[in-house]
């Protein structure tokens, strides 16, 4: 349920590394807890992520959540299909329903994010 390859936070933000490079969305564990989708707000390409700040908005039918960034750096590319396509982040959080782009200012700070082992424990204790 949690891919192997991404790191994850408490947060429950997803990050993928390429490079210096990190593409970060939310888990299918948030996804499922929001309900449907109904509308992102993103910043845009060239602002500031901090870690442990929040970087936009996520809203579905039930509520309205903030996003946090689990990285530190700058927003090289966001998810603008996801202004006419909201649902993508129910539908497939970990492909298309991708966020954000982060060209890391601290690579090691993705060393102390979690496992998707480590994650799922998370998850099942807050259950």
């Amino acid at each position: 349920m949690y891919p192997s390859d991404l790191k994850y936070d408490k947060e429950h933000e997803w990050v993928r590394l390429e490079g210096d490079v990190v593409t970060i969305g939310i888990t299918h564990f948030a996804q499922d807890q929001l309900g449907e989708v109904v509308y992102v707000d993103l910043p845009s390409e060239g602002d500031d992520a901090t870690a442990g700040e929040t970087f936009g908005e996520i809203e579905s039918v039930k509520s309205v959540s903030e996003l946090y960034s689990p990285v530190t750096g700058e927003i090289v590319a966001v998810n603008s299909g996801l202004e006419d396509a909201p649902e993508a982040v129910n539908e497939d959080p970990y492909g298309e329903g991708w966020m954000i782009k982060v060209k890391l200012s601290d690579p090691t700070e993705v060393d102390v994010l979690l496992s998707s082992e480590d994650y799922e424990a998370f998850v099942t204790s807050e259950a």
